[in-house]
């Protein structure tokens, strides 16, 4: 009995994890390798599709605990398309710089605000509702991995200019409440994956974005707008890229 155990543990298990190490690396070996000398390219194009996942992060100005006119404030948001334009250079073997021009439409973000003291005419709750539009501008260092086969993934950092387009809307003006700057700048950050195809590149995404611009155009008159003081965008894109 204690053979039959010390076969098993010291000489099958081994076995087969050296059985299952020479299958796969016949695997490998076997896989054919597209588009070989791709990463040695100066530089190429593609196209992005995403979806993106924002909000307003605020903090709240000293007025909002010396009155009691609004009691909450809470942020909230909806989720946009984004779609654009890829440029890729290669600087050594391992890193890249990338642009990506987009236009993310829709997304809007909004304020929910519960009213302590009120006129009559007013609700107990308001929601100020900030369509977006934006035409985005990010610029990327990539950091890439060892290719294996047709896999590879990477790490990418860089800045983001972004501009909405919708910040002097009739929507957005429709209602005195609270205003928006047109420009924003973020720090963007993100992991990847490259897919090798037979005549494309797949390269799925995600991004974290956190704007340093205080995108509040503080009005004192204006009692949802005076109870606020920073507000900074905060975004999750999901990108999908196809590259030549």
């Amino acid at each position: 009995m204690h053979h039959l155990l010390w076969y098993k543990v010291c000489f099958r298990k081994p076995l087969i994890l050296l059985t299952a190490g020479i299958l796969l690396c016949a695997s490998l070996k076997a896989q054919q390798i597209y588009r070989a000398d791709h990463d040695d390219w100066t530089y190429y194009f593609g196209l992005t599709l995403g979806y993106n996942s924002s909000y307003l992060h605020h903090t709240k100005s000293t007025r909002f605990m010396q009155n009691d006119s609004v009691l909450t404030v809470e942020p909230g948001s909806s989720g946009g398309i984004v779609m654009g334009l890829l440029a890729t250079a290669r600087i050594s073997d391992r890193w890249q710089i990338r642009a990506n021009p987009q236009l993310i439409i829709g997304g809007a973000k909004y304020f929910d605000y519960t009213l302590g003291s009120r006129q009559a005419f007013e609700q107990p709750t308001v929601k100020q509702t900030l369509p977006a539009t934006l035409v985005s501008f990010p610029v990327h260092m990539k950091l890439n991995s060892d290719r294996i086969g047709n896999f590879r993934m990477y790490l990418l950092g860089g800045l983001r200019y972004d501009m909405d387009l919708s910040s002097n809307s009739a929507s957005r003006n429709a209602e005195d409440l609270l205003k928006l700057k047109r420009n924003d700048y973020l720090i963007e950050t993100g992991v990847g994956f490259n897919f090798y195809l037979p005549f494309v590149t797949i390269s799925p995404e995600i991004k974290f974005s956190r704007g340093f611009t205080n995108l509040h155009q503080t009005d004192p008159a204006l009692k949802y707008s005076s109870v606020i003081d920073k507000i900074q965008s905060r975004m999750i894109v999901f990108s999908l890229h196809f590259e030549d």
